[in-house]
């Protein structure tokens, strides 16, 4: 069936970079999409030698579109993680950097119909069930990549691609403090298990013996950090109501210090196992939450800004992150600033 190969956008989307499919150009039975995924990205293997994946796993992601099954709505999106050296393909998290393709995607493959100037896409996003929107330069009815706006670690500059997010808290366990706790204690380290869209398990790295300034190879050739992270992410798990996550990709495990560069807070993320070269949007919207909980080891490092506007840093540079605050303290939503960029459009074989 699928001999003359799929229709695929491979884009980059924020810092990771994605294949777009249309949802009816992929088996609908899970099993036989995500077997047909892992031909496609070359997995497993640790190079992905044989598809297109580029063997890391900000480079191993799927988008999934369809027209919006909610009115509220203008497009289906489910963001699949296709494990690099596993034969695993999991929904458990949502991405946020591969959102930002999402609205480009959708008016590429004609789900959404460009206005003259700038389109707004309402993006109901499957692996939480929230709605996301997406702001997509379209001069002419055209989407525009070129622009002005960077981002740390991605060359140049591009189209800027404002994302807000709305009622987030709780996205994948129920609640934003899945314990009812701002501080939980797990093998006698400090940690804000929390859920702003991500879930995320939030610990000093000095606590580990680390300054948080380690770049990323450092903190990838410590096995010791390593193993100890992932004991206290499967104690967390159950904690935060994500059940046995041994084989899931969250909890994200963030180890968070002082700011070095005039930003809010520095981090250092774990996506569960590999060190992320940046940090992921949403969980970036959930540590910059977590430094408004007076008790959170986050709040005691952090440098809060008074306008809701967070530089969150990280390895390679930092994200911007906005949250809505309310006037009783509460935060009524979030948002970021992307780029996106389609890289080529053809079609994809699986062998």
């Amino acid at each position: 069936m699928y001999e003359e190969g799929i229709a695929c956008l491979w884009m980059r989307g924020g810092t990771s970079k994605g294949a777009y499919f249309l949802a009816d150009h992929l088996p609908a039975e899970p099993a036989a999409r995500d077997a047909l995924l892992l031909k496609i990205m070359g997995s497993p293997d640790p190079r992905q030698i044989d598809g297109i994946g580029g063997a890391d796993p900000l480079t191993s992601k799927v988008a999934i579109l369809s027209a919006s099954s909610r009115p509220d709505a203008d497009v289906d999106y489910l963001f699949l993680q296709v494990f690099v050296d596993q034969a695993v393909v999991s929904d458990a998290q949502g991405c946020g950097n591969i959102l930002a393709g999402v609205g480009p995607a959708a008016i590429e493959r004609g789900l959404v119909a460009a206005s003259d100037g700038v389109t707004e896409v309402r993006i109901h996003m499957l692996n939480s069930g929230e709605v996301a929107v997406a702001r997509v330069e379209t001069p002419g009815g055209r989407v525009n990549y070129s622009g002005m706006t960077e981002i740390a670690g991605v060359p140049g500059s591009h189209a800027a691609i404002p994302l807000l997010f709305e009622n987030i808290a709780g996205s994948m366990c129920g609640a934003l403090l899945p314990t009812g706790r701002e501080v939980d204690v797990i093998d006698g380290i400090e940690a804000t298990l929390i859920d702003n869209g991500m879930p995320c398990v939030i610990m000093r790295a000095a606590d580990f013996g680390l300054t948080g300034e380690e770049n990323r190879e450092a903190l990838e050739a410590d096995a010791a950090l390593k193993a100890r992270l992932e004991v206290i992410r499967l104690k967390a798990g159950p904690m935060m109501n994500l059940g046995d996550v041994q084989a899931a990709s969250v909890p994200k495990m963030t180890l968070v210090s002082p700011p070095r560069r005039g930003g809010a807070i520095s981090t250092r993320s774990f996506i569960p196992h590999r060190v992320h070269a940046s940090v992921g949007v949403l969980a970036a919207v959930t540590v910059a939450t977590a430094t408004r909980l007076a008790e959170s080891p986050a709040a005691h490092l952090a440098s809060v800004p008074s306008d809701g506007r967070y530089q969150i840093e990280h390895p390679t540079g930092s994200m911007e992150v906005f949250l809505d605050i309310g006037e009783d303290g509460s935060i009524r939503g979030a948002g970021t600033v992307r780029t996106a960029r389609k890289l080529f459009d053809g079609r994809v074989f699986a062998g």
